[in-house]
């Protein structure tokens, strides 16, 4: 063989050793699908591993403590899904790649979303910032056109963000603090289905704020402190409610828990995204679906009056402003699953009791 092609045999193969394409699995993951499919979740990281192939897919580093991954993840030009929840990650690290087309960053300790983190993500399908201290995003015009999906709950929002990506199909900004939608900050959504705005402190809505959602199927909102008591106030919310054909899941100033032209009782078991460890966990792959994060597992083990009662639950309208907690204890981190279980069951107390006849 000629010395060139020996030599030109050798450089390739270094070249294909050294970009990490016949890398193991790291040593402290479990991986699959040819080491493309990559699971380092519940390791104890405070870094990125090492060994991660350059051609992964999906990449799960959830309930770990990591803290910075500025530029670390740029390298990965195939990533589809990413799994950062549940780490301490104080913002979104740059340079993530823009191939990705889902990304959860639940449960960490964001307080903002710059318009740079997400400028160039125009492959992006779906997006949760769940569960973190954001009360700011910024989201540049015609950008995120992909987007589908944003989970905003479990956060400090006092208002609804405007310049919201325009093909979004389901947006959860319950258990925030919101007080009111700004005029004109939902008329670019009519493609918008779902909209959970329940557990919040709405006491009225701007005329005509929802009425650009055309195409809204299914709208949460209960358990905020509307203010019944103001006729002129609430009137034209009330009226928009009886006319609209969306499902309204806690009717303001009724005790009634479902309203709208066209109620749908199979729209009463949903409103937040399980977390993706909770969908494999329970060997699940409907990462898309809403449902009561704390109920979705354990619904098979309720009797059929528990299960009516819990479904109803969340379209009580409360008159009180409602009471914040947070998964960010250490302790709910290691046994994610177990806690869940033990919430299903403080619900289903306490919620039957709010239930039960006089």
């Amino acid at each position: 063989m000629p010395v060139s092609s020996v030599c030109l045999l050798v450089l390739l193969l270094c070249e294909f050793l050294g970009g990490g394409v016949l890398s193991v699995c790291p040593t402290m993951c479990s991986c699959s699908g040819g080491h493309r499919v990559v699971d380092c979740s519940l390791r104890s990281l405070t870094k990125l591993p090492v060994g991660l192939q350059h051609n992964i897919l999906f990449l799960n580093l959830s309930f770990n403590s990591l803290q910075v991954l500025d530029n670390q993840l740029s390298l990965y030009g195939h990533l589809r899904t990413l799994d950062l929840s549940y780490n301490r990650l104080e913002r979104l690290p740059s340079a993530l790649p823009r191939s990705l087309w889902e990304v959860r960053v639940a449960g960490n300790q964001l307080h903002s979303l710059d318009k740079k983190d997400t400028a160039y993500h125009w492959n992006l399908k779906v997006l949760d910032l769940s569960d973190n201290e954001l009360n700011k995003v910024v989201f540049i015009n015609n950008t995120l056109l992909s987007l589908k999906s944003l989970n905003l709950s479990w956060n400090r929002f006092w208002t609804v963000p405007t310049n919201l990506p325009p093909n979004l199909e389901c947006i959860d900004l319950s258990h925030n603090y919101l007080v009111q939608i700004l005029p004109g900050s939902l008329d670019r959504l009519p493609k918008l289905v779902k909209f959970y705005l329940h557990a919040n402190r709405f006491t009225w809505l701007f005329e005509g704020v929802l009425d650009k959602l055309t195409g809204l199927e299914m709208i949460t909102l209960g358990d905020n402190p509307w203010a019944c008591e103001e006729e002129e106030n609430m009137t034209r919310l009330l009226q928009w409610a009886e006319r609209t054909q969306a499902t309204i899941l806690g009717c303001p100033c009724y005790t009634k828990p479902i309203c709208g032209q066209t109620p749908n009782r199979e729209n009463t078991t949903l409103f937040t995204w399980p977390p993706p460890w909770a969908n494999k966990r329970a060997g699940r792959d409907d990462t898309q679906s809403p449902a009561l994060s704390n109920i979705h597992q354990d619904r098979r083990s309720l009797s059929e009056s528990e299960e009516k009662t819990v479904l109803l639950a969340w379209g009580h309208t409360s008159t009180a402003a409602p009471t914040q907690f947070s998964t960010k204890n250490p302790q709910i981190k290691n046994h994610a699953v177990h806690i869940h279980t033990k919430t299903v069951t403080m619900t289903i107390t306490v919620i039957t009791t709010a239930f039960s006849p006089l």
